[in-house]
């Protein structure tokens, strides 16, 4: 599988994983509903003023085997399935799933890079040593993670905690492992910018995981979640904070606990599938002010000609045609869906109609394109 992900920079991988949730569940269906709010998405990013496509070859990889009801086996089939993506120095931007799924992530993760800084943004820490006398929940993955030596404690922070709590001790334990605390209030006193600022002196030069628990927004933006908490942040201030952390080591994301069920006109799904849109515009970003390494085509055209994919255009145009919406935009996600053939082969089909300026090594019309 790992060179079947030769020339791939970014994979969205869905983790269709609920069972670790202890108030509402159905995050199973979380990544269905991100995918599908993605039709929304378009290739140039105009907050950060990034053309993502032309700078990153992005893949939906689908969803990891999972067996609902049974953690520490789905927990196992994650971490194995992650570990392929990882291993073949692709970033995967995982789709949850309930906050449990972290716990398989980094394991997949540690298994290449070792211990990782963390950016966490929640409304919990998540780092109980056990729930219900359960040690696997979504409100513990972290506290894990720090006993298996998965994270760096020292580069990694927790930013929006709030909510009713059991006590203070739910603040106090990340502290004591050596996690930096920004509560939500003082986010809130504090401004984006401080925040970021913080978040960045933090981590430094680390390899970093970000994870972004829905919950992070207000319910009032998102209420689709399993533990809802007000007095959370607007959709404007989180991407204000997420556009803030460009050029650290990222070597994964994950955007966790959407549970469509809950959802007012798909609201939270459209909130968490452009936090997706915002975590690829922080590498695309990366990669232009890096520059492309050597050999490594930027336009359709090119990726077409050297056989890296490029099917993670929302329009297959090349840069520089008309901005509006192409036939083949409609109804589109920016990654286009994969359809599964085998177990581990994938196809996605062509436009039955070829849309204007199609590279000239573009397949016929109706044809359906492997590309690996």
């Amino acid at each position: 599988m790992t060179g079947r992900l030769e020339g791939v920079d970014v994979a969205i991988v869905g983790i269709p994983f609920d069972t670790g949730g202890t108030y509402r569940v159905g995050a199973r269906f979380g990544p269905e509903h991100i995918r599908s709010a993605s039709a929304l998405m378009r290739p140039y990013h105009s907050g950060s003023g990034v053309p993502i496509f032309d700078r990153l070859s992005v893949v939906d990889y689908g969803d990891l085997p999972v067996v609902p009801g049974y953690v520490e086996e789905s927990h196992g089939r994650i971490a194995a399935g992650l570990l392929e993506v990882v291993q073949a120095g692709v970033i995967p931007i995982d789709l949850g799933g309930d906050h449990s799924i972290a716990l398989p992530e980094l394991r997949a993760l540690a298994k290449v890079h070792g211990k990782v800084g963390l950016i966490q943004l929640d409304s919990h820490s998540d780092t109980s040593e056990e729930y219900f006398g359960q040690p696997h929940t979504h409100g513990t993955p972290f506290y894990h993670a720090v006993k298996e030596g998965l994270v760096e404690p020292s580069r990694s922070i927790q930013v929006g905690l709030r909510g009713p709590v059991y006590s203070d001790r739910d603040y106090a334990i990340p502290r004591e492992m050596g996690m930096e605390v920004i509560t939500g209030v003082e986010a809130h006193e504090l401004g984006m910018e401080a925040v970021a600022q913080r978040i960045v002196s933090r981590v430094g030069k680390s390899k970093v995981f970000f994870s972004f628990d829905i919950d992070f927004i207000d319910p009032a933006y998102a209420p689709a979640t399993g533990t809802p908490e007000i007095g959370g942040f607007t959709t404007w201030e989180a991407q204000s904070l997420v556009r803030r952390l460009a050029g650290l080591n990222y070597v994964a994301f994950d955007v966790v606990e959407v549970i469509p069920a809950y959802d007012v006109a798909d609201n939270t799904s459209f909130v968490a599938a452009n936090i997706v849109y915002e975590f690829l515009a922080l590498l695309a970003r990366a990669r232009g002010a890096a520059g492309s390494p050597a050999g490594s085509p930027s336009s359709p055209a090119a990726r077409v000609a050297s056989g890296r994919p490029r099917f993670a255009y929302s329009s297959v145009r090349e840069p520089g045609s008309s901005s509006s919406p192409g036939e083949t935009d409609q109804g589109r996600s920016w990654w286009p869906t994969l359809v599964r053939t085998g177990r581990n082969f994938w196809r996605v089909t062509c436009p039955a109609k070829r849309p204007p300026r199609m590279p000239s090594t573009s397949p016929s019309d109706g044809a359906e394109l492997t590309f690996w």
